[in-house]
């Protein structure tokens, strides 16, 4: 009788045992909801909590889109497991979830499905509730979320700044062709440079301009003799190849004096450059006669000093010129008589101002 006992009592142990090790190994599953009552479009996010063994295999079932009618499933996150004491691992994920219809509902309970059992989760409630709207009115009514100001990009406004200075330039170019074409000029308002003359034609071009503006006739014998030394300075510089701009007139008759080419005209150049000299640093009063000798002498300078042109560069400049138009040179515009009576006293005006000796040469830098 004793031993039927002891086997009794052995075997309900044994399967308390074994009960107690087969409830332990059993999954569990839990769900939380962050905010029961939300408003229609608002979301909120359903936290699901999954206890299991370590090395047994689950598998967690969620719906992909929708959760259940009226309420949709709008992300669902990883996966995170954490290993807790007893060889036991915790899995927990969230699910995003809202609504836009208005309405109490009793969400239906989550799966895991842990080999061949099947366990459910806890239900929750979630309240979906609309926006009170006064129909007296109506224009209180605002959307759920305030509407946002898109950042500003300069990218987004570059067509209206392209725009704007496009018309501008045309509007600028428009009111430049009518006032071109009023005052009947050339649409190019850039000229080509005027080619540069040879030495002699730009010094007579030069001498022509002092002659035209009378300037010793006004009392402006300085700047007179200023004129005309400067241009045949820069004429001899030029002609002959040296600094004649930063040489004092003494230097400049020396190095003429010693040129064959213009020893015919040695003596006009000299008269010119002494007298100058006497005027700007000795401020001496030039007779009238004399300043047209000046003048004449300049001229006669230039022209028995230049080079002459080839016979191509000539039937060139012939073909060039129209038929009836000739220019006539500056030395055929002094009047004759005025030449005639110049002559007469050009020996003597040269003895007055020819030097005795060579320490009366005057060697001022203009």
């Amino acid at each position: 009788m004793n031993l039927i006992k002891k086997s009794i009592l052995f075997l309900v142990l044994v399967a308390s045992l074994a009960g107690g090790k087969t409830f332990a190994q059993r999954s569990l599953i839990n769900v939380a909801i962050d905010s029961a009552a939300i408003l229609i479009g608002e979301q909120t996010t359903l936290r699901l909590t999954v206890t299991t063994d370590k090395d047994r295999p689950v598998q967690i079932v969620i719906p992909g889109d929708t959760l259940m009618a009226g309420v949709e499933v709008l992300t669902i996150s990883k996966a995170d497991s954490t290993e807790i004491e007893n060889d036991r691992l915790v899995i927990k994920q969230d699910v995003l979830i809202t609504s836009f219809d208005s309405s109490l509902y009793l969400l239906p309970p989550l799966a895991v499905i842990d080999g061949r059992d099947t366990v459910y989760s806890n239900q929750v409630a979630l309240k979906v509730s609309t926006i009170p709207v006064n129909a007296d009115k109506p224009e209180e009514f605002f959307d759920i979320k305030a509407i946002w100001d898109p950042p500003f990009v300069w990218a987004d406004y570059y067509p209206i700044i392209f725009g704007i200075l496009l018309g501008l330039f045309l509007l600028c170019a428009i009111i430049y062709i009518i006032k071109r074409m009023r005052a009947r000029k050339s649409l190019i308002p850039f000229k080509k440079p005027d080619p540069k003359l040879p030495p002699h034609e730009q010094a007579i071009k030069e001498l022509d301009k002092i002659k035209q503006e009378k300037l010793w006739q006004q009392g402006r014998n300085k700047e007179y003799y200023t004129l005309i030394t400067e241009t045949l300075r820069r004429y001899i510089a030029e002609r002959f190849g040296i600094n004649a701009m930063e040489m004092t007139s003494g230097e400049i008759l020396g190095l003429i004096r010693r040129n064959v080419e213009a020893q015919s005209v040695y003596d006009s150049l000299r008269q010119i450059l002494q007298l100058a000299d006497f005027v700007k640093f000795a401020k001496m009063k030039p007779l009238p006669d004399e300043n047209d000798l000046s003048l004449m002498n300049a001229y006669l300078f230039v022209n028995q000093t230049k080079i002459e042109e080839t016979n191509a560069s000539k039937e060139e400049d012939h073909g060039n010129t129209s038929s009836g138009e000739k220019e006539i040179s500056s030395t055929e515009k002094i009047d004759s008589s005025v030449k005639e009576n110049v002559e007469s006293k050009k020996e003597e005006d040269l003895s007055r101002y020819q030097p005795k000796s060579t320490n009366d040469t005057i060697n001022l830098k203009e």
